[in-house]
C-alpha cells in the first residue's frame, strides 16, 4: 500500500504541476505499449503453430496496425495527447449520458425511484457538459484524476503507516 500509495501522489502532482508534460507522457507509454503489443501479435502470427491461416493472418495485421498506432502516436506526441485527452473525454461524456438513461429505463426496478431519478439527471447533465465543451472537459478530467491521485495515494500511504502489520 505504500509503494502504491506514494506512487499515486507522484504521478498525480506530476498531472497538477506539469499537466502538458504528463499528458505526453503517458501517451508516450500508451505508445510504448501499442508497440510491444504489436509486435507481441506479429510473432503470434508469425510463430503460432496452433492457429489456422486467419488467426495468424489476423494476428499479423493487428500487430502491424499497433505497431503503426504507436509509430505515429511517437511522431507526434503533443497531437497524439491532445487526441487522446479529447477522445476520452467524448468517450466519458457519451458514457454518462447513456448511464443515465439506462438508469431511467430501469427506474421501475429501483428501490429509491427519487435517487434513480437524481442519478439519472445528473449523469446525462455532466455527459451534456463534457460533450458541449469537450476541452475544457478534459481540463476539469485531467485536474480531478491529479486531484483524485494526491489524495487517495496520499490516504493509502497513511493506511500503510497505521495498519496492522502482517
Amino acid at each position: 500500500m505504500l509503494v502504491g500509495g506514494l506512487a499515486a501522489v507522484g504521478f498525480g502532482i506530476a498531472v497538477l504541476v506539469w499537466p502538458t508534460k504528463a499528458a505526453v507522457a503517458l501517451t508516450g507509454v500508451i505508445a510504448v505499449y501499442a508497440i510491444v503489443a504489436g509486435l507481441a501479435y506479429a510473432a503470434l502470427g508469425l510463430f503460432s503453430k496452433g492457429l489456422g491461416a486467419g488467426g495468424r493472418i489476423g494476428h499479423v495485421l493487428l500487430g502491424v496496425l499497433y505497431v503503426f498506432a504507436g509509430a505515429y502516436a511517437f511522431a507526434s506526441l503533443q497531437q497524439s495527447a491532445a487526441f487522446l485527452a479529447l477522445f476520452i473525454t467524448i468517450m466519458v461524456g457519451v458514457m454518462w449520458v447513456i448511464e443515465g438513461f439506462t438508469a431511467l429505463f430501469t427506474l421501475g426496478q429501483s428501490g429509491s425511484k427519487i435517487l434513480t431519478i437524481v442519478f439519472a439527471l445528473l449523469s446525462v447533465i455532466a455527459g451534456l457538459t463534457l460533450l458541449g465543451s469537450p476541452l475544457w472537459g478534459a481540463v476539469f478530467l485531467w485536474w480531478f484524476l491529479g486531484i483524485s491521485l494526491v489524495v487517495l495515494g496520499a490516504l493509502n500511504a497513511l493506511r500503510a503507516f497505521t495498519g496492522k502489520k502482517a
